[in-house]
């Protein structure tokens, strides 16, 4: 049975580390989001401009379309913001699960003012959390908490991904 797997949380929640580890712990391919983004979304981010639903919708069909594309699976790692966002990915990916890296927003800023030269600037960090919906329990998804190491927080996804399917209404963490 293939896995496919979005793991996500606003930019700085440490996606494009837990990703890859994920991705070879399951020997399955992984793919991070911001390569998906055509140019003109990265110069409107670098610009300190937030993307639109009609700049995000594109973006987020390239990224359905790899996921279901891998026949064993894969791992994307992507910010997936709102539900309506998770939702387009689930029509294209069905079976899709979720991860969701979330924690304190100080925690991420700082996290954010580390990373010089990405396209996303700490000044954006605001509306990433005004536009966060996080998951609802109907979601499923598999909550990690940040302020844990790396290699926690992949034995936590490891040991949620095994464990069983959670009831509607319930999401696990």
């Amino acid at each position: 049975m293939s896995e496919r797997l979005l793991l996500m949380g606003v930019s700085g929640s440490g996606k494009s580390t837990l990703g890859p580890m994920l991705a070879r712990a399951l020997s399955l391919p992984f793919a991070d989001a911001d390569d998906f983004h055509p140019p003109a979304n990265i110069a409107k981010m670098r610009a300190g401009t937030p993307l639109t639903d009609e700049d995000r919708w594109p973006w987020l069909a390239s990224l359905g379309a790899w996921l279901a594309a891998q026949p064993a699976g894969g791992v994307v790692a992507c910010s997936a913001l709102r539900r309506a966002y998770r939702d387009r990915l689930r029509e294209a990916v069905p079976g899709l699960r979720l991860l969701f890296l979330h924690g304190d927003p100080a925690l991420i800023a700082a996290r954010q003012s580390a990373r010089p030269g990405h396209f996303m600037p700490p000044g954006l960090m605001a509306s990433q959390f005004a536009t966060l919906e996080p998951p609802a329990p109907e979601e499923g998804a598999i909550l990690l908490d940040i302020r844990e190491p790396p290699e926690a927080l992949l034995r936590r996804a490891l040991a949620g991904l095994r464990g069983p399917a959670p009831a509607a209404g319930e999401g696990r963490g």
